[in-house]
């Protein structure tokens, strides 16, 4: 409906092109595919709510933890509630986790990494439950 409206609109030229309408009708209709992709898979959020919601104590801690450590904690830091957060975002409790992952971690080799992400681990958890249940 948008977007016919916004065609009908860009059709009449009753804007100039290079005015802030003319602007805003040009960027809504080159955005206008990503602006729909959540009606055509409907596993798609129209917002980003979930995310800012999961983030946002590291966003209010950030002023806190601000110089803490060295140049590089903050990247460190990234990484760590990244992992902490996929490990929520999947029902894993985040410190047996990382308790078994850094355990591992010494032992593990490059190529075996992707044995120990969340997903992989989870799955591989679940299927240790099941073995043991039979």
């Amino acid at each position: 409906m948008v977007a016919t409206v916004t065609f009908t609109i860009k059709r009449k030229r009753q804007h100039l092109p290079r005015s802030a309408m003319g602007g805003a009708i040009d960027y809504t209709l080159t955005m206008w595919p990503m602006l729909t992709v959540y009606l055509e898979d409907g596993r798609v959020e129209i917002d980003n709510n979930p995310v800012e919601n999961a983030i946002r104590p590291t966003a209010i801690g950030k002023k806190n933890w601000l110089f803490i450590g060295e140049a590089e904690a903050g990247q460190r830091s990234a990484i760590l509630f990244t992992i902490i957060e996929a490990c929520r975002s999947r029902g894993i409790d985040p410190q047996t986790y990382l308790r078994e992952v850094l355990t591992r971690l010494p032992t593990l080799t490059n190529r075996q990494i992707k044995e120990v992400t969340p997903e992989a681990w989870s799955k591989a958890q679940q299927t240790d439950h099941q073995r043991k249940a039979a």
